[in-house]
């Protein structure tokens, strides 16, 4: 549960995260990481658009770049998109002045003010610094679609186990996770539906809106 869904103790060492919408809100606000891809974005796009619902794509900045294309096209089907940083580099193990510069660099290019940081890591003074540019999402939870030890089946039951009012979900815009996103996240989008949920982009949430519960 803690790599799914951080517990309290955990996010409360970083106060200036998103980590979750309103906790009484029947809401469930769809994430992509890592995107855009040639194998994957188009796909994505066309099921959300069957089930007439947006998302908000967490785009790697030099992909957004190669691929303007399909970033444009994510844009313009009406879906928020946001930094997942340049080049993917992880703030936890990089110099504060190195880290910020990557994030720039994306944001010159993708111009969003959410970032969410590559693979979750990034130190709590880090996380404080940049919460005075930019809104900082991490996650109620994260499916692991991009574990290859995992089942499509195991990915989906993990979306739909953990999966609440107000849940910041990720899924994957990559290959390593084509097969595990490709099953679990229609299927769990289903499931929500059929519960009752409605999908919201991280746009419509206003800060007034912002909780960080268990």
């Amino acid at each position: 549960m803690i790599i799914e869904q951080m517990p309290q103790a955990v996010r409360g060492f970083y106060p200036t995260v998103l980590w979750r919408g309103k906790k009484n809100e029947k809401c469930i606000y769809l994430t992509f990481d890592d995107g855009p891809t040639e194998e994957n974005t188009m796909w994505i796009l066309r099921k959300l658009d069957d089930f007439g619902i947006k998302a908000t794509f967490f785009c790697i900045g030099k992909n957004a770049e190669e691929k303007q294309a399909l970033f444009e096209e994510i844009k313009r089907r009406g879906h928020c998109v946001g930094s997942h940083g340049y080049s993917h580099v992880r703030g936890l193990w990089l110099h504060s002045k190195e880290y910020f510069s990557d994030i720039r660099k994306a944001a010159s290019i993708i111009k969003s003010k959410l970032y969410r940081p590559p693979h979750g890591r990034i130190r709590p003074v880090q996380a404080l610094y940049l919460s005075r540019r930019y809104k900082i999402v991490l996650w109620d939870v994260i499916t692991r679609d991009y574990d290859r030890d995992l089942r499509p089946e195991d990915v989906y039951q993990i979306a739909v186990k953990y999966g609440r009012n107000g849940s910041i979900v990720v899924f994957h815009d990559s290959v390593k996770a084509r097969t595990n996103m490709r099953y679990a996240f229609p299927k769990a989008v289903e499931y929500w539906k059929a519960q009752g949920f409605e999908f919201k982009t991280l746009d419509d949430l206003s800060p007034t809106e912002e909780e960080q519960q268990k």
